[in-house]
């Protein structure tokens, strides 16, 4: 395994469109396991060489022809020190596994030569700083889980051989004729490796005894959910982390990110990090791209020994001049977040945070159905209501999504993470950038939601999500007004949710009137919204833009925010892009903001530096089947056992057409919509409409008056409430 000269074979010199690599002198080489390039083929024995010039080949014997290569210089070098695994992502993308941690640590320390020593040289994305031992514990079973998942793979694969060995040698000899001998498919067959490799009849009984163990690793590790805090909760994602989008799909549209510029733009893969392993443990690292020279690395996880929970410090936002080693404590990460499955049956798992006694809850990943009938022309119902207000036209059920807007408004908390990243803020300047990021993620959800509308909610209608401590209540008819409260550590958001709508003819502009107002310790913040447009009413694939400036303003320091969304425009430009800055309150430019409000928002260090904010949660694989929900949106018309039997009579969760159609049963939603409706006009004929309970108009706001999880907690006993439907 030591460095010596190159092989003097002609054939190893043959490279594939890269050039010769053996003019330079060898720095590394040696036998590691390299993962076949079919799915569920495992790994096989091949040997790496390492060049001085920077070139990575390898070939299925050391006098066998080169295979494959790649270049170091511009890689993502990706590792998991746990399991000796290294992944380099260049042109061309190399799996290996290391024989040993010897192994290891040689090959690593040989691929550092290339890995650069400046400060946008190195990053490290690893779940070192978990918050609480829940995030732990969390962790560790989802590993276990991957681990099982692998064992069962190779175990299936182990007994399908057992049975073409069987079914060989019952039939004697007659195969032996069709055989190759091991050379020559060590030439011409690169799936297969000249190495000798364990008996069926082995490997299934390694597999069995391996699954005993991960098992009852896994049951310990089980034992110890109970008492689970607010797990789940990342800076960059939200606190339901969804399957995570496979690799096929990140290869199709890479995008990269220029610091010195104000948007994203298509690029090749030379630059691209991806997550280009299906494992579960490596699916919960999100990889920031940047402009720089040399190779980067990443950590995909630390030896537990590290873990150290009385030594953990609140998570911070990835830099890209975060630099790391093996064990560095230095090291900053993007991300503490739940381990997600990539697999709809593997649930997401969340706690609650209201309750005395927080229970570990499973959440789904999935809606029942997807939606049922065409949602018809936009277009042609507006043009028969030109000039009238969009909450008053009455529309069929299949212009609806199952969610009210209630739901809606809870979605655009989805990302308040950033607000306990902000309260913990000491910094007046990034506190500010993470409320102006908290203000921008709540456009995420609205990517892939331009075809339908949410139920409009009764009056007197509410909505919980105990992970917020979220309360939305609708408090006026017409025109159409919602209020809704939600609290964290240290921080209270209050906000009026109304608007008023224009028809352009080809497009739709939804005017925002409500404001956002936002408290943390002594300082006040508070934010207006901008317009959003739906576009291609006519013809074209409907999409939803938001343009315009958005201010968000400390009302105690007088420091503010401006945040511009930019209109895509004609010629191709990038669509969703915002840019901002941050302001004293004298007026001068403290530091900018730039990114895209359904991607990520970060903050511009200086020319060539930035710092992520936050970065969208992925969106589920299927999302635009299922009316381009969110993992979160997916979630919130969800009766889990933490809030079964508790919910107020006058949730949207309980409203029965919202339900139906949640479960593609077109003509019951439709009659109850009708039903549901025509009991509030009786309300109204009758003089008994709900006046709001758990707000009170202050001005032209509407504020918490509070009292909403006390008579929850007393199961709704003496608190005036009564059901809608």
């Amino acid at each position: 395994m030591t460095a010596s000269n190159p092989p003097t074979n002609s054939a190893a010199s043959a490279s594939i469109g890269f050039g010769s690599p053996v003019a330079s002198a060898v720095i590394h080489e040696g036998w590691v396991l390299k993962k076949r390039r079919k799915k569920m083929q495992g790994f096989a024995r091949r040997y790496f060489i390492l060049y001085q010039s920077g070139i990575l080949t390898y070939a299925f014997d050391r006098d066998q022809p080169v295979r494959d290569q790649v270049s170091l210089h511009h890689s993502a070098i990706s590792t998991a020190p746990g399991r000796r695994d290294i992944h380099i992502d260049s042109n061309t993308t190399f799996h290996i596994k290391c024989l040993s941690t010897e192994d290891f640590d040689q090959w690593m320390a040989a691929f550092r030569r290339f890995i650069g020593p400046g400060p946008e040289s190195r990053r490290s994305l690893t779940i070192r700083h978990l918050t609480r031992q829940s995030s732990n514990t969390i962790s560790k079973s989802s590993a276990i889980l991957e681990n099982m998942t692998t064992t069962l793979a190779d175990l299936e694969e182990a007994i399908s051989a057992l049975a073409v060995k069987a079914d060989k040698d019952k039939h004697g000899p007659v195969f032996g004729l069709f055989k190759r001998s091991s050379h020559h498919s060590s030439i011409h067959d690169p799936e297969h490796s000249p190495i000798e490799e364990k008996s069926p009849t082995q490997r299934v009984h390694d597999a069995l005894e391996t699954l005993k163990t991960q098992h009852a690793a896994l049951s310990k590790s089980i034992v110890t959910l109970a008492p689970l805090l607010d797990v789940g909760q990342t800076m960059r994602g939200s606190p339901i982390s969804p399957p995570p989008i496979t690799e096929e799909e990140e290869c199709k549209t890479p995008v990269t990110y220029s610091p010195s510029s104000s948007f994203y733009t298509p690029h090749s893969r030379k630059r691209t990090s991806v997550i280009t392993t299906t494992t579960l443990s490596e699916s919960i690292n999100e990889w920031f791209d940047a402009n720089s020279e040399g190779a980067e690395e990443f950590i995909l996880d630390i030896p537990p020994a590290q873990l150290d929970p009385e030594s953990r410090q609140p998570s911070e936002v990835f830099t890209n001049d975060s630099r790391s080693s093996l064990g560095d404590s230095s090291v900053e990460t993007a991300s503490d977040g739940v381990v997600e499955g990539e697999s709809p049956e593997v649930p997401s798992e969340s706690t609650t945070t209201v309750d005395d006694a927080p229970l570990p809850i499973v959440r789904r990943t999935h809606l029942p159905t997807a939606p049922v009938g065409d949602e018809g022309s936009l277009f042609a119902i507006l043009k028969k209501n030109v000039g009238k207000d969009l909450s008053t036209i009455q529309f069929p059920i299949t212009f609806n999504e199952p969610l009210t807007l209630l739901q809606r408004a809870a979605e655009e908390i989805e990302y308040y993470e950033l607000l306990n990243l902000a309260a913990a803020a000491t910094d007046p300047v990034d506190r500010l950038c993470y409320v102006t990021a908290f203000a921008v993620s709540s456009y995420a959800h609205t990517r892939y939601r331009s075809g339908r509308k949410g139920f409009n909610p009764m009056l007197g209608e509410t909505f919980e999500d105990v992970r917020m401590k979220f309360i939305a209540e609708k408090v006026r008819h017409n025109p159409l007004e919602m209020a809704y409260h939600a609290e964290g550590p240290n921080w209270e958001l209050n906000a009026t949710s109304a608007g008023k709508t224009k028809f352009w003819g080809k497009s739709l502009e939804v005017i925002p009137l409500g404001t956002t107002y936002l408290r943390i310790g002594e300082d006040t913040f508070e934010w207006k919204k901008p317009s959003s447009f739906m576009r291609n009413l006519m013809v074209g694939a409907k999409y939803l833009e938001h343009v315009g400036k958005m201010t968000v303003e400390n009302t105690h320091t007088q420091a503010r925010s401006t945040v511009e969304f930019k209109s895509s425009g004609l010629f191709g430009a990038s669509p969703n892009i915002v840019s901002g800055a941050i302001y004293s309150p004298s007026g001068k430019v403290l530091t900018q903001l730039e990114g895209k409000w359904d991607d990520q928002l970060s903050q511009a260090l200086d020319a060539s530096h930035f710092k992520v904010l936050w970065r969208v949660t992925p969106y589920p694989q299927d999302t635009q089947e299922y009316y381009g929900f969110t993992s979160f949106g997916i979630t919130l018309n969800e009766i889990t056992s933490d809030i079964d039997g508790k919910l107020a009579p006058t949730d949207s969760r309980l409203r029965p057409d919202v339900r139906a159609l949640e479960q593609g049963e077109l003509d019951d939603a439709e009659r109850e919509k009708t039903r549901v409706e025509e009991a509030q006009r009786e309300r109204r004929r009758k003089g008994q409409e709900v006046l709001p309970r758990w707000f009170k108009q202050v001005g032209d706001e509407w504020q918490y008056v509070g009292g909403y999880w006390e008579a929850r907690a007393q199961g709704w006993k003496d608190s005036g409430v009564q059901a809608l439907w």
